[in-house]
């Protein structure tokens, strides 16, 4: 079974959660999605802070952060080092912007039913 949940997992769920939202909606994993949660509480994490919140391997938070970037639900900035080199840190998307991109995807997917409804039976194609 897919760590990712499907719409169908949160249609069935009367009163789902915020991170079963995030993730179906994002189509994110939900461990990525309880990194997304993490991370908003504490801004400007390293990796390793992050893998020792989640009890998680550096390597797995970094494909989670990864993913979160390509979703544009964290972003990443580099500090430079006092004793030279840097370090990345990683900030979570602000929690009202992250709620106005569930929405807008969201309202989109219905858009997408909506039509897919509207049109059905118009071409030959329908047929079942």
């Amino acid at each position: 079974m897919s760590d990712v949940p499907e719409m169908s997992d949160l249609l069935e769920t009367e009163e789902p959660g915020f991170q079963q939202v995030l993730a179906c909606v994002f189509g994110i994993q939900r461990h990525e999605s309880r990194t997304y949660l993490t991370l908003l509480e504490n801004p400007g994490s390293t990796v390793a802070e992050l893998a020792d919140s989640l009890d998680r391997d550096r390597s797995n938070v970094n494909r989670s952060l990864t993913t979160l970037m390509e979703k544009g639900l964290a972003e990443r900035r580099r500090r430079l080092l006092d004793s030279g080199g840097y370090i990345y840190q990683y900030t979570a998307t602000e929690l009202p912007e992250a709620k106005e991109m569930l929405h807008a995807a969201l309202e989109e997917w219905v858009e997408r039913v909506h039509r897919s409804i509207d049109e059905y039976g118009t071409d030959s194609d329908d047929a079942v």
